[in-house]
């Protein structure tokens, strides 16, 4: 901003002595240095702001004259000057925006004049007024940002705590920045990639809760749809704090939703032995040799030659029995683990399906001992699932996932002595099924 210029009045301006507007350059100085002094003890905050106005209306008539205008100290006294009455402002008016352009670009000008300037006192004096220009500028963003985020204007909290942190390289100012702009993309999801930008500065530094955010930015990629980064971060984060149990949690976690099971079997198997109390890594470990095991189930279907067959088929009910292993490690830390007691119930009866399914294809030349013996191993493998398909039903009713499992168990549990209930049961369990079609 152009400073408008004084009028003094006086035809003879051009005839007034150098030193004259050097001595109202010292003015501004000291009246700016009283300001420093009171404004730290609020009982003088009245005094503060008189001298604050008395060296703003100083350092205005030293701007304004040529033979001091382009002064380094001018440049510098300019930014700390302004910007120190723009800190003042609570209001948010529109003039303090005026006030904070003009102090912005006294100060750039400062900072290159400072570099060259040969007077050592002069060049200290200026430096000192360039950090408190800096640090004025902080506290006036940090003030409109705390209210515009308060006022949940994200976007423009997202502004004021950016610049806040350009001012001073505050990393407190860059995690408000980070966390602002991660709010202002639930509803514009442009700003996601500004709160991973001010997410990296963090992570270039020694910030103290760096493990935290490794999975904020880890997240915020997974919001953006970008699994590979959101892998590489949390992967990278786990690297940093091995000994971090959340980012272990996430680092699986984001596998699992990423469908890369057999990438992460190890990790939660390393997992599980460092903290095998930890109910929701058994369960993960299960889902993850659950999710393997129906593909190597999948690759059997499709299999033109039986060896191949028979060897996925084979590596499925391994996969199959790792994963009932850790369901009911699940389980034995906490009994009433509905999802454990609910994938435990339906991995059990993977193979009971797939006997009974084998007995009933088999061909017409087939001996009735071939489809006794398939039934049979069915039926065991059915009632080896029944205790936890019931449990899941009776700690969620109305789960239509428990209730379907369990009225497979009654479709194909073969008991001739309690046919007639069975098929209640299952009659029973279809209805309520029926009657409850979008609860899972």
């Amino acid at each position: 901003m152009k400073i408008k210029f004084l009028m003094i009045g006086l035809l003879g301006l051009s005839t007034v002595p150098a030193f004259a507007q050097k001595g109202v350059l010292k003015d501004a100085q000291a009246s700016y240095d009283a300001y420093t002094v009171e404004n730290s003890q609020k009982i003088l905050a009245a005094k503060a702001k008189q001298d604050i106005t008395e060296a703003k209306t100083s350092i205005d008539k030293a701007s304004t004259n040529e033979k001091t205008a382009t002064l380094t100290q001018t440049y510098a006294l300019i930014g700390a000057i302004y910007s120190a009455t723009a800190a003042m402002d609570t209001t948010g008016a529109a003039a303090t925006a005026t006030l904070i352009t003009t102090a912005q670009e006294a100060i750039k000008k400062a900072k290159d004049a400072v570099t060259t300037e040969k007077d050592a006192d002069i060049k200290a004096k200026c430096t000192k007024l360039i950090a408190d220009a800096s640090t004025n500028l902080a506290i006036y963003y940090q003030a409109q940002g705390v209210k515009q985020y308060q006022g949940n204007k994200f976007e423009q909290a997202y502004q004021s705590f950016d610049n806040w942190s350009q001012a001073t390289g505050d990393t407190t100012a860059t995690y408000y920045a980070a966390l602002a702009a991660s709010n202002a993309g639930n509803t514009n999801p442009k700003f996601y990639p500004y709160a991973i930008a001010e997410y990296n500065k963090l992570l270039a530094t020694n910030y103290s809760q760096n493990a935290k955010i490794y999975g904020y930015q880890a997240t915020l990629y997974i919001i953006s749809k970008d699994t590979a980064n959101a892998l590489k971060t949390i992967t990278g984060g786990v690297a940093k704090f091995p000994s971090n149990a959340d980012l272990r949690g996430q680092e699986i976690k984001f596998y699992l939703m990423a469908g890369k099971d057999s990438e992460i079997i190890g990790k939660l198997e390393s997992a599980v032995a460092a903290d095998p109390k930890n109910k929701e890594l058994c369960f993960y470990a299960g889902l993850s040799f659950t999710r393997v095991g129906d593909a190597s189930a999948a690759k059997a279907a499709k299999a033109k030659d039986a060896a191949t067959k028979a060897a996925e088929n084979k590596a499925a009910l391994d996969y199959y029995s790792k994963a009932a292993d850790y369901y009911k490690k699940a389980i034995a830390i906490d009994p009433n683990y509905l999802d454990a007691n609910l994938n435990l119930g339906e991995v059990m009866m993977k193979p009971a399906i797939d006997f009974y399914n084998a007995a009933n294809s088999l061909p017409s030349n087939a001996t009735q001992k071939q489809y006794d013996e398939l039934r049979a191993k069915a039926d065991v493998q059915f009632d080896l699932a029944l205790p936890y398909l019931q449990k899941a039903v009776d700690l969620d009713p109305k789960s239509n996932a428990a209730l379907t499992n369990l009225w497979n168990y009654y479709r194909g549990k073969y008991d001739k002595a309690h046919a007639a209930e069975y098929k209640a049961k299952a009659a029973d369990l279809k209805k309520q099924i029926d009657a409850n079609p979008a609860k899972n």
